[in-house]
C-alpha cells in the first residue's frame, strides 16, 4: 500500500480487517487506522497511562475489532481513554438506569418500557428509540432474552442506527480525494466550536500529507479571523482573509479558491459565520458562498459539515434541520463530548436528520479530533 495517504490507508485497512472479523464479534465497522503524526510544537504527545480499567477497556475494544497488538498505536489507546472519559457524564445516568432495568431476569415488556424512558432521557431521540425498541420487541417475540444478550443486542442496534447514513453516503471514511480540489465548509451557530474544529481538521490534514488552505469567511465576528489565523500558524497552513470590517464572505471564498487552484492545493477549509447582523440573513450568506464554490470550482469535491455541540442535545438536532437545505449538509462533526451529558444526541442526528457523523471531538487539544467510529462510540457510551 505504499504511496497511499494515511487516511486512504485507513480506508484500505478498514476493508481488510472487516473480512477477518468473526460473526460472534458482532462488529459492523472497524476503526480508521491511526494517523502517524509529525511533531506539532504546541501539542502534547500521547502518553502511556497506567494499566488501569480504562487502558484494559481500550485494548479490549481494539482487539474486538480484529486488531493485533502490533497494529495498535499509542495514539489509539490514548484517544479511546479520552473518549470513554468524555462520555462519562452521559454514561453515568444512562448505563446505571439501563443495568437496573435489565436486572437479573430475562427481558420483559415492562423492562422495555423502562428502557424507552432511559433512551429518551439520554437524548437518543424519538425515531432512534422507536427503532431500537421495535427490534428488541421483535426479538422478545422470538425467544427469551437474558440481560447480557439484551445489552449486546442493544449495542448492535445502536451501531446500525449510526451506520445507516454513513453507508448511504457510500463513504465509510471521509478523507480528501487525491489529485482533485476538495472544499469543506464548516457551518454551525456561534459557540459550538466551529473555528476550533476547523483548526483541528487543518492539523489532521497536514499530518496526513495533504496540502491545505483556510478561508476565513466568518467576517462578521471580530475575533474570528484572528482566531483562524492562530490555528493556521499552529499547523503552518496559509489563511486567506480580508481584514476589512464586515467583508463579503463570498469574496474571501473567491480569493481562497483562486489561490488553491493556482497552487494545486488539495483541501480548502472554509470557516463560515454562525450569526449575522440584523441586515444579513445567515442562510442567504451560506447559499451565496455555496454558489461561488459551484461556479468557480465546479469539479471540486464539496463537503458541508455541520459542527454541533453535544451538550446542546435536541437543540443541536433542530440546528441540523435548519441548516440542512441552505448549506446542503453532507455530514456532522460532534464536539464537546468531554463536557456533555447528552452524548446520545449522536443517535438522534443519525436517525432523524439522516446525516453521517464524520468526526468527533472529546477535548480542547489540537489532536482531540478523530474520524467517527460507531463501534468505539457505542462501546464508550455503554461501558460499565
Amino acid at each position: 500500500m505504499a504511496g497511499l495517504s494515511l487516511l486512504e490507508l485507513a480506508a484500505a485497512q478498514r476493508a481488510q480487517r472487516q473480512q477477518a472479523l468473526t460473526a460472534a464479534a458482532a462488529v459492523e465497522i472497524e476503526p480508521p487506522a491511526s494517523v502517524v503524526e509529525a511533531p506539532v510544537a504546541d501539542a502534547l504527545e500521547p502518553q502511556l497511562g497506567a494499566f488501569d480499567d480504562t487502558f484494559t477497556w481500550s485494548a479490549e475494544v481494539l482487539a474486538a475489532q480484529g486488531k493485533r497488538i502490533d497494529q495498535v498505536s499509542l495514539e489509539e489507546i490514548d484517544w479511546l481513554g479520552r473518549l470513554r472519559r468524555g462520555l462519562e457524564k452521559t454514561r453515568r445516568g444512562f448505563v446505571t438506569q439501563l443495568l437496573e432495568n435489565l436486572g437479573d431476569d430475562p427481558l420483559t415488556p415492562e423492562v422495555l418500557d423502562d428502557l424507552e424512558t432511559t433512551l429518551l432521557r439520554a437524548d437518543v431521540g424519538v425515531s432512534a428509540t422507536d427503532q431500537v425498541l421495535a427490534a428488541l420487541r421483535q426479538r422478545l417475540n422470538e425467544e427469551v432474552v437474558d440481560p447480557a444478550e439484551g445489552l449486546s443486542f442493544l449495542k448492535q442496534q445502536l451501531r446500525q442506527l449510526l451506520e445507516q447514513p454513513i453507508s448511504a453516503s457510500g463513504r465509510q471514511l471521509l478523507a480528501p480525494e487525491r489529485d482533485r480540489l476538495n472544499v469543506w465548509l464548516l457551518v454551525g451557530v456561534n459557540g459550538v466550536g466551529k473555528t476550533t474544529t476547523l483548526g483541528k481538521l487543518a492539523n489532521l490534514a497536514v499530518r496526513s500529507g495533504y496540502s491545505c488552505l483556510i478561508a476565513a469567511a466568518d467576517t462578521f465576528r471580530a475575533a474570528a479571523v484572528r482566531q483562524v489565523e492562530v490555528w493556521g500558524e499552529r499547523s503552518a497552513v496559509p489563511v486567506i482573509s480580508n481584514p476589512s470590517a464586515n467583508a463579503d464572505p463570498a469574496a474571501v471564498v473567491y480569493d481562497a479558491l483562486g489561490a488553491a487552484q493556482s497552487k494545486g492545493t488539495e483541501l480548502v477549509l472554509v470557516d463560515t459565520a454562525g450569526r449575522l447582523q440584523t441586515k444579513h440573513n445567515l442562510m442567504e450568506e451560506l447559499t451565496k458562498v455555496r454558489r461561488i464554490i459551484d461556479k468557480l470550482a465546479p469539479d471540486a469535491a464539496v463537503e458541508s459539515l455541520l459542527v454541533l455541540d453535544a451538550s446542546q442535545g435536541q437543540n443541536g438536532l433542530r440546528q441540523a434541520m435548519a441548516f440542512a437545505s441552505a448549506a446542503g449538509l453532507t455530514g456532522v462533526v460532534l464536539t464537546k463530548l468531554d463536557g456533555s451529558a447528552r452524548g446520545g444526541v449522536a443517535l438522534a442526528v443519525a436517525s432523524e436528520a439522516g446525516l453521517p457523523i464524520r468526526f468527533i471531538g472529546a477535548g480542547e487539544g489540537i489532536r482531540d479530533l478523530r474520524p467517527f467510529n460507531s463501534y468505539e462510540f457505542v462501546e464508550a457510551l455503554l461501558a460499565h
